[in-house]
C-alpha cells in the first residue's frame, strides 16, 4: 500500500515539516532470548522464537516483550505492532516443566539471584512443609502481567496473529492485544483452571463478557479459532493457509492511518476498557493464581508432576470427560 507523504496519510517521520525531519534514527542492537523483532515499513513484527518449546513463557518473556513494544512505540515510522509465534503455535503458556518438575532445583547465578525472580526463592516459597508468603508469589507473577500488558498500554495498536495453539499463559498475552486474528483450527483456552491456575491477566470477562468467560474457565475447555471469532474474542478467523495474508491486510489497513489518529482512537477506546476495572481484575486474578498453586489440590498436582512428569500430570488433569 502506498502512502502520500505530503498529505493526510503521511507518517510522523515523513515530509519536510515533520518534527523528526533530519534526525537520523539509530536502531538499537538488541538480542532477545525469547523473541525476534523486525520493523518493515510501518509494521513492527514481534515473533516468539522458542518453537522447540511451543514458545513457552520463561522469565525472559515479559521483559523481552515489554522492551520490544517500547522499541516500536518509540519508532516514529511504526504505526502498528504485529505479535505472532514461530513454529507450530502462538504460545503454549508458561514453561511449567521447569517449575512443576524442578521446584527444588538450583539455578545458575545471574542478575535475578536473590530477588523475587530467583527460582530457588520461589521454590522455597512453594514448599508444602513451609509457610507460603503470597506477596513473594505476587511480586513475581505481577511482573509477568506487567510485561504482557505493555501490549494493551502501548501507544500504538497491537495485533495478535494466532495459529496452532494459544493456551494458558499464551492467552494472557493475546488478550492484551487490541485485535486478535486467528486460524480456524487454532485452539484457545485456559485448561489450568481445572487445577493449579487462574488466568493472572484477568482479561477474559473484559474480552468475552461474563457468561462466555465463565463457560470457558469453569470447565477449562478450549475453543477453536472459528468459535473465538463467532464469540467476538477474535476479529476474524480464516483457514491456516490464509492467515498470513489476512493478517497482513489487517495491519496494512491500520498502518494506512496517521500515527496520531491511531493513538487517539486507541486511548479513547482504552479509557472505557480501563474504566471496567482491568487493573483490579489483574490484581485479584494474580493473587488467586498464587492461591490455586497452594491448595491441597494444587500441591497434589505439583507432586504428581514431579513424580510422573508434567505432561503426564496434564493428561491426567484434562481427562475429565
Amino acid at each position: 500500500m502506498g502512502y502520500d507523504a505530503a498529505g493526510w496519510r503521511a507518517g510522523w517521520d515523513e515530509g519536510d515539516d515533520s518534527p523528526f525531519a533530519g534526525r537520523a534514527r539509530r536502531e538499537p542492537a538488541c538480542d532477545y532470548p525469547t523473541l525476534t523483532y523486525e520493523a518493515t515499513g510501518r509494521v513492527a513484527r514481534i515473533t516468539f522464537n522458542r518453537p522447540e518449546r511451543g514458545n513457552a513463557i520463561t522469565q525472559d518473556t515479559p521483559r523481552d516483550l515489554a522492551a520490544a513494544v517500547e522499541r516500536a512505540d518509540l519508532d516514529p515510522a511504526v504505526h502498528v505492532i504485529l505479535v505472532s509465534g514461530r513454529g507450530k503455535g502462538f504460545c503454549g503458556g508458561y514453561d511449567l516443566t521447569i517449575f512443576a518438575e524442578n521446584m527444588g532445583a538450583d539455578a545458575d547465578l545471574d542478575e535475578r539471584t536473590g530477588t523475587v525472580l530467583d527460582p530457588v526463592v520461589q521454590a522455597r516459597n512453594h514448599d508444602p512443609a513451609g509457610t507460603w508468603d503470597p506477596m513473594v508469589d505476587y511480586a513475581m507473577m505481577s511482573r509477568f502481567n506487567r510485561g504482557f500488558s505493555a501490549l494493551l498500554h502501548a501507544n500504538k495498536p497491537t495485533v495478535a496473529k494466532v495459529h496452532g495453539f494459544c493456551i494458558a499463559g499464551g492467552t494472557d498475552i493475546a488478550l492484551f492485544c487490541d485485535q486478535i486474528i486467528v486460524a480456524d483450527d487454532a485452539r484457545i483456552g485456559y485448561p489450568p483452571t481445572r487445577v493449579w491456575g487462574v488466568p493472572a491477566a484477568g482479561m477474559w470477562a473484559h474480552r468475552l463478557g461474563d457468561q462466555r468467560a465463565k463457560n470457558l474457565l469453569l470447565t477449562g475447555k478450549t475453543i477453536t479459532g472459528r468459535q473465538a471469532a463467532d464469540w467476538g474474542l477474535a476479529v476474524d478467523s480464516v483457514p491456516t493457509a490464509e492467515l498470513d495474508d489476512r493478517a497482513e491486510r489487517l495491519v496494512a489497513e491500520i498502518a494506512a492511518l496517521p500515527v496520531n489518529q491511531l493513538m487517539m482512537v486507541k486511548l479513547a477506546l482504552n479509557s472505557a476498557l480501563l474504566a471496567q476495572g482491568v487493573a483490579t481484575s489483574g490484581m485479584i486474578s494474580t493473587v488467586f493464581d498464587g492461591i490455586s498453586r497452594h491448595t491441597r489440590e494444587g500441591y497434589a498436582f505439583q507432586s504428581r508432576a514431579a513424580a510422573a512428569g508434567f505432561k503426564q500430570a496434564v493428561r491426567e488433569r484434562d481427562d475429565i470427560a
